[in-house]
């Protein structure tokens, strides 16, 4: 009997769920979307509306719905380009569409097996445990509404995987070029994610190679992996082999007494310009898309820290919807359909950490109801 599958079968899976943070899209959704994030925290209506600030600066509108759409529509479009006949839906956890809803719409649309992709490359609770919680609530209310079983498998982080990579790489160099050329080759690069409190970050698991350290610091460990491939793959692009570069951190929340990772991006501009540095890139690589907190924290912040320094910088783009990227997805999905079909599956993957293929493994985040970042657009 001959084998009929091909490699795009995606059995047993019949279909995919991008599944997102989401934000407000007008002024009047602001308070009642941060009320979503914060709820169960006991946070009053008017310390939201402060934190809203960010948003009404930019309209009352969070860049990370549109570029979902935009995803989404790159998603489509490679799996059709390449045979792929599998149906794409979209799920935010806090706003519009809602994960709940889309859920209900897969059901009903008679789908059973279903992949999802969650909008964030790395370990820990913020970017990997708390999708999978929401996603068993959403499929507890299923249940409840006597609605279809639907048996839901998270992709794999996806932080080393090529079509995450090297689109962050040729965006680092774009942003290099950018700046004026007698400061360009002394740039230094400052790659940049989301603070998250030292206790989370040390929950987050183990590196998948067990020779980088002890138990625990997974989330830094896949940073600092993503780091280094690209500023080695600058430093032979641009042929300037000592050119500095180091891990930062943005978007700190909570309360001051509880340590996070540090140091802050702007902290360390003044401290750069404070060295001599005579530029810097930012490269963004702790996320997805160039959503509020990249538009805020670095675009408007930290672009107005280094204005006030006199400190040259440039912000490299997100990976967004670029096609290598989705590219990676339909990979990750044929990867993960062979594995469950119990085939071998091609794993692609960049770095010293490996291809993270035991995604959501227990130990990504052993308390599931640990500290966390306030509104964190991953």
């Amino acid at each position: 009997m001959s084998d009929s599958r091909t490699p795009t079968d995606h059995k047993p899976y019949d279909a995919l769920l991008l599944l997102s943070f989401g934000g407000p899209e007008g002024p009047e959704d602001v308070v009642p979307f941060l009320e979503n994030v914060t709820r169960g925290r006991g946070i009053p209506k008017e310390r939201l509306a402060e934190v809203g600030k960010h948003y009404f600066l930019f309209g009352g509108v969070s860049p990370i719905n549109e570029q979902n759409r935009d995803l989404l529509a790159a998603l489509r479009k490679d799996f059709a380009d390449h045979g792929l006949d599998l149906p794409v839906y979209w799920g935010n956890r806090n706003w519009a569409p809602y994960l709940a809803d889309a859920l209900k719409e897969i059901a009903a649309d008679g789908h059973r097996r279903v992949l999802t992709l969650a909008t964030s490359a790395y370990a820990g609770y913020s970017g990997c445990r708390q999708y999978r919680e929401n996603l068993a609530d959403a499929l507890a209310g299923l249940a409840r509404d006597g609605l279809p079983a639907l048996r839901v498998d998270k992709l794999r982080h996806f932080y080393n995987h090529p079509g995450f990579v090297e689109p962050v790489i040729d965006a680092t160099l774009a942003a290099l070029a950018s700046l004026p050329e007698d400061v360009r080759d002394g740039a230094h690069l400052v790659f940049t994610t989301h603070s998250i409190p030292n206790a989370m970050a040390d929950s987050s698991g183990a590196p998948d190679d067990p020779a980088r350290g002890t138990p625990g610091g997974a989330y830094v460990a896949q940073h600092l992996d993503v780091a280094r491939l690209v500023a080695q793959a600058v430093a032979a692009a641009t042929g300037t082999a000592d050119r500095p570069w180091e891990l930062v951190y943005q978007s700190r929340s909570g309360a001051p007494h509880v340590p996070w990772l540090e140091p802050d991006i702007c902290d360390r501009l003044e401290e750069l310009h404070a060295d001599g540095a005579p530029a810097a890139v930012m490269v963004p690589i702790g996320f997805v898309s160039d959503h509020m907190e990249v538009k805020y924290d670095l675009d408007t912040e930290a672009a107005a820290k280094a204005a006030e320094l006199g400190l040259p910088v440039a912000r490299a783009a997100t990976v967004g919807a670029d096609p290598r990227f989705a590219a990676a997805v339909r990979e990750l999905v044929l990867e993960r359909a062979a594995v469950e079909r119990g085939a071998a599956a091609e794993r692609r993957a960049l770095g010293t950490l490996g291809p993270s293929h035991d995604v959501c493994a227990a130990a990504c985040c052993p308390n599931p109801r640990a500290p966390r970042p306030a509104a964190a657009e991953q």
